[in-house]
């Protein structure tokens, strides 16, 4: 590697001007670490670069009012157990549980690498950050979606006098309290936001469809029926939907006091423009509102990769076995975890492996002389 060294794992030796690797990992979150520790079980010479400075992917950015016992749940790492579930705060927790699991299994990893492009070189894999390089065979693409927030457009809103805030930037609910809060967003995020802070102050809730609410349990077989309608998605290359889309949404026993002040009864459709004191409607209705807060999503991050022209004319990028797999159609020594159905903590464990094992089939069908170091 140029510059500087950053590697707090086993790759310290690995210099990107020397040597070529087998596979390079990009983000070191769930769906990363078990990319890595698959690779490491099959032998497979990698590092793994992750942007952030400490272990912890995404969760290291979560509201310090999120709790072990909020959050939908962390799968257990492969080969290790889950964090437990109680009152800790997860943006603690979990970056812990992640940094033990990186030193317990000496995993590659190389921090803070904000990745800025992959692009093919001599038939290479060459990814930048900076005045850095690494070459490699392969790449494992495990980036999420966290750094990549999706806020859409409304006439008026750059006039909006209070506050805008996305899902990233939410601070916790003791902020809004003494503040009428618009919640936009038909997702998991705008259900528990409106859960929290309907019971501490005055909400309005938009979305820009009528939300589907689950009322059966969320069993394994209705489980593997969303991932299916997903994986449909992926494997005719369209871009991957959120999982409410799919799954529907549930409240929680913690959402059930907002539900008793009619917080999710109240919802009204989208507005048509934004104003500086509020928002309105198509019909001239009008709401004042301090705050809008966008609960909008993400999607997939994954602009690094455009060199490599991986998507299809629909958009998304297509994976192999009829969207269940992790390899890119279009190029076979890329693999995508976190992405499409994998985008979940229990989906990403799996993806690893399935990566790894997709890194092992290039690897094998390369040419004598690519393979030569």
């Amino acid at each position: 590697m140029s510059g500087d060294e950053r590697n707090n794992g086993a790759g310290s030796d690995v210099h990107s001007d020397v040597d070529i690797l087998d596979s390079i990992v990009i983000g070191a979150g769930q769906a990363g670490l078990s990319s890595s520790f698959h690779l490491a079980r099959l032998g497979i010479s990698h590092v793994v670069l992750d942007a952030d400075a400490e272990p912890g992917g995404a969760w290291r950015h979560r509201w310090d009012a999120l709790t072990m016992r909020d959050v939908h749940g962390v799968a257990e790492l492969p080969g290790d157990t889950p964090p437990p579930r109680d009152g800790e705060r997860a943006n603690v927790a979990v970056p812990a549980y992640f940094a033990a699991y990186e030193r317990t299994y000496d995993l590659p990893v190389i921090r803070p690498v904000a990745v800025e492009r992959v692009d093919e070189e001599d038939g290479m894999l060459a990814v930048r950050a900076g005045n850095d390089e690494w070459r490699a065979r392969t790449l494992v693409n495990a980036t999420g979606t966290w750094t990549h927030p999706f806020l859409p457009h409304y006439p008026g809103m750059e006039m909006f006098l209070g506050e805008q805030l996305h899902t990233v930037d939410y601070p916790g609910p003791a902020h809004f309290v003494g503040k009428r809060v618009l919640v936009v967003g038909g997702g998991a995020s705008a259900v528990q936001f409106l859960g929290a802070l309907a019971p501490l102050t005055d909400t309005l809730w938009v979305t820009r469809r009528e939300p589907i609410w689950r009322t059966d349990d969320f069993t394994p077989e209705a489980g593997a029926a969303a991932v299916a309608l997903v994986e449909q998605r992926v494997a005719q290359g369209l871009p991957p939907q959120s999982v409410v889309s799919v799954t529907g949404l549930m409240l929680r026993p913690q959402e059930r006091a907002a539900e008793a002040l009619g917080a999710y009864a109240a919802r009204r459709p989208m507005f048509a423009r934004v104003e500086p004191d509020g928002v309105r409607w198509a019909d001239g209705s009008f709401e004042r509102v301090d705050v809008i807060l966008w609960a909008t999503g993400f999607r997939p991050a994954i602009s690094h990769l455009a060199p490599l022209h991986l998507r299809s004319a629909a958009g998304g990028i297509q994976l192999d076995r009829h969207g269940r797999g992790t390899t890119a159609v279009q190029d076979p020594r890329i693999q995508l975890v976190g992405y499409g159905p994998s985008a979940s903590t229990i989906g990403a464990n799996r993806a690893g492996r399935s990566a790894a094992k997709g890194v092992q089939r290039a690897l094998a069908s390369a040419p004598a002389e690519a393979v030569r170091t």
